[in-house]
């Protein structure tokens, strides 16, 4: 308590003595004036020895308003500065019992907008973030340890089952090796996407300027050869357009949206991705032909590990985290994220990142 009540005691001071020096330097000026306002000169009497019962009762009435003042000033300077104070005490007692296990409360407004309604907003926001941040990382944990499982044991079977062997050969054991390496291969591919998923859902620390087409040029020509294998066609209307953002986290976004359009298509089929600046936001638009989806489907596949089927993946093509990692990534940018199923199948998905502020 006797911490707490530091800064109150400095406003206190702070009011008083300003306040205090006003009334001394009152009461001077009006003892200075009634001494000067005595008759002076030849004709005037002597002085006397001791001073006239009037000035006595003066001095007391001055010792007397000095000494009420002062009180006044320090009681008014103590209640002034506590009632200031109350909306930062409020913030800070509940603060305090915010913790890990109880992010999801939030302090709300404290004041009229004033500096302490700001200091809320602030912590709100810090809070908002931790609470993304502990949430990912649980995510995070509990679908490691699920979907690594199951590769994990399926290495472990075919090591045992090579070793156990009593006739395998050098053939048998190096394919056995090249099917553990496929294994870890996908294990390495599922752990980045899911560090991805994690990384977006923690939020954006800074903003810079990123150009969506750019970004888009580098996604296709990572896909021309699968698309050229499968015969799938590819169209495109690269304007500029620069948005605000993470570039590492803006690059997987536009990564996960032309692979999944390549990967959940159809031979023969076709993609088209536009990218353009529209008042208030610099849009990417990812259109492809392939399999119908349901439009009661779409929230079911922006969790993680999910696909059309409903079922969780396994060793599959994929691991059911690009459209989880594409909404990740667009909230964390305050970006709109619209997915429509197409009629004839397929997916015509569009965002909207917040534009580039303009240089002053």
């Amino acid at each position: 308590m006797r911490g707490r009540r530091v800064l109150q005691a400095r406003l206190t001071a702070l009011y008083a003595v300003p306040f205090l020096l006003a009334v001394v330097a009152g009461i001077g000026l009006f003892s200075y004036g009634s001494a000067s306002s005595a008759p002076v000169g030849p004709g005037s009497p002597g002085p006397t020895p001791e001073p006239p019962v009037g000035d006595d009762q003066m001095l007391r009435i001055i010792v007397v308003t000095l000494l009420i003042s002062c009180l006044l000033a320090v009681i008014g300077g103590w209640v002034i500065a506590g009632r200031v104070l109350r909306p930062l005490r409020t913030i800070i007692a509940n603060a305090r019992d915010i913790s890990a296990t109880s992010l999801h409360r939030r302090l709300g407004r404290t004041g009229s907008g004033d500096e302490f309604t700001e200091l809320a907003e602030t912590l709100d926001n810090v809070f908002e973030r931790l609470e993304a941040a502990f949430a990912s990382q649980r995510r995070f944990v509990a679908n490691a340890s699920h979907e690594l499982r199951t590769p994990l044991a399926a290495e472990r079977a075919l090591l045992q089952v090579a070793l156990a062997d009593p006739a395998a050969t050098t053939e048998t054991l190096r394919e056995a090796c090249h099917e553990v390496l496929a294994l870890g291969a996908a294990q390495e591919r599922l752990v980045d996407a899911l560090l991805t998923l994690a990384s977006g859902e923690q939020g954006v620390e800074q903003d810079e300027p990123v150009d969506l087409a750019l970004l888009a040029t580098a996604a296709l020509h990572r896909r021309s050869a699968e698309t050229k294998v499968r015969g799938v066609r590819v169209g495109t209307s690269l304007a500029p357009a620069l948005g605000a953002g993470d570039p590492r986290l803006a690059e997987s976004l536009v990564a996960n949206l032309v692979d999944n359009a390549v990967r959940h298509n159809v031979d023969g089929g076709w993609i088209e991705v536009s990218t353009v600046s529209v008042p208030g936001a610099a849009r990417l638009t990812v259109r492809n032909t392939g399999p119908v989806v349901p439009a009661e489907q779409i929230g079911r596949l922006l969790q993680p590990f999910q696909r059309l089927e409903g079922q969780r993946l396994g060793r599959t093509d994929g691991h059911g985290l690009g459209l989880a990692i594409v909404q990740a990534i667009a909230t964390a940018h305050g970006a709109s994220l619209q997915i429509l199923p197409r009629p004839e199948g397929g997916l015509d998905i569009t965002v909207d990142f917040r534009p580039t502020p303009p240089t002053p």
